[in-house]
């Protein structure tokens, strides 16, 4: 029975004005084998009641068969037909199941204002028409029928509108939210590739300068000093020993994914390791004064690995782009933040260097990540400074105890696009 029902629906859906057709014929033959000759013979005057039925029941059901392409023009014509039938003939019976279904397809179908005004109307004029016509005195509960027929049809296609309406609001919000979740995955592959992206730069673009420039020493004394040479080769097996571990901590964080969930979530170098970082480029050339103010403290961990690939940068672009052989690094445990300062006083190079850029942008997106601010530029005595300040959370604030060292100045300078373009 289920299996019918499903394949008579299919069949609806897909050849709407045939099933219309089809219910018309159907409606149209029930009415003129709908045995009313014996009831109430004065309504008839001299007529046959079937011609009359045959006659009249042509304008009240064929146009039913267009009912969803002319819902208004088919409830004219089908009231029309009723009403000159109920002229001749009885006022009641099965030919009102055509202006019925016709205002059925108006309530459920046009805009509902106009649905409803067109549906009262038709109730008045077809209940008005019954009750005067009827042989029956117009108190009789019988004459209600056409009322109650007429507003019953315009009821059901009320109902049958607003099930509509929320069927469409269901689908409309489903297709919202999976469009959101693919937005949303995309959102997330696009941030995971630029954090991935962040992390290889900042692993490999340190280490691989650092090579360089060792590798440019034992060169340059491979003949004249061999001691030195090796000493310079073996910091380059060093740097690539580290390069290479690191690159190995970050693929095994993305092929665990979420297998593990007490496995990090990604490599996580912090502050502690700042000593390691400024003795290797202590080796490769580059000489950095650390000058620390306030209490150091636990730092969040994405925090913590922020500060420390923020420094490893602005280091190696030093080391790369600044000609000179001495930085300085600021590190100020504040209240609410942790101000990280990087400063040289080289003359810089002289045209952009081959470098990508995505250095700067790296540290302005990791510094964003967090909630931090970031601004590069020219020192107020030259060379190139970056600062950057990253929020810590209340927890995290204890008491300061600075070390005797003078604040910092909180006015930044201006970016220079012109400056270390390279960087």
């Amino acid at each position: 029975m289920h299996t019918t029902y499903r394949r008579c629906r299919a069949f609806v859906r897909r050849h709407p004005y045939w099933a219309d057709g089809v219910l018309a014929v159907v409606l149209y033959v029930i009415t003129i084998l709908w045995p009313i000759s014996n009831q109430h013979p004065e309504e008839w005057s001299d007529l046959d009641p079937s011609l009359v039925l045959m006659i009249a029941g042509i304008p009240v059901f064929a146009p039913l068969a267009w009912r969803r392409r002319y819902p208004v023009g088919v409830l004219i014509v089908s009231a029309l037909g009723t009403l000159g039938f109920m002229m001749v003939g009885p006022v009641r019976g099965p030919i009102l199941l055509g202006s019925g279904i016709a205002v059925y397809t108006v309530s459920s179908a046009v805009e509902r204002r106009l649905a409803l005004t067109i549906g009262a109307i038709t109730v008045l004029i077809l209940g008005g028409t019954s009750m005067r016509l009827s042989v029956e005195a117009w108190d009789e509960p019988v004459n209600a029928i056409a009322f109650v027929w007429t507003a019953l049809a315009i009821a059901v296609g009320e109902a049958v509108r607003n099930r509509r309406a929320f069927v469409a609001a269901i689908e409309e919000r489903a297709r919202r939210a999976e469009h959101t979740r693919e937005e949303e995955a995309r959102r997330r592959v696009a941030e995971e590739r630029m954090r991935i992206a962040r992390e290889l730069h900042d692993i490999v673009g340190h280490h691989i300068a650092l090579i360089n420039v060792q590798a440019g020493v034992a060169s340059h004394l491979l003949t004249s000093s061999p001691d030195q040479a090796r000493e310079a080769l073996a910091h380059v097996r060093e740097a690539g020993r580290s390069a290479l571990a690191e690159l190995s901590a970050t693929v095994t964080v993305l092929r665990q994914g979420d297998e593990a969930e007490d496995a990090p979530h990604e490599p996580t170098p912090g502050l502690d390791r700042l000593p390691e970082l400024l003795e290797s480029f202590d080796r490769a050339g580059l000489r950095v004064s650390r000058l620390d103010e306030g209490q150091p403290r636990s730092l969040p961990a994405t925090v913590d690995l922020t500060a420390y690939r923020v420094v490893q940068e602005s280091l190696t672009n030093v080391r790369k782009h600044a000609g000179t052989s001495a930085a300085r690094l600021h590190l100020a445990y504040r209240r609410d933040l942790l101000h990280i300062e990087v400063e040289d006083d080289g003359p810089g190079p002289g045209e952009p260097g081959p470098g990508t850029g995505h250095g700067l942008i790296g540290m302005r997106e990791r510094a964003a990540s967090v909630g931090g601010s970031f601004l590069a530029g020219p020192g107020p005595a030259g060379g190139f400074r970056v600062s950057v300040d990253l929020p810590l959370p209340r927890a995290a604030v204890g008491r300061r105890a600075a070390n005797g060292a003078g604040p910092v100045d909180a006015a930044q300078p201006k970016p220079s696009p012109a400056a270390h373009g390279a960087k």
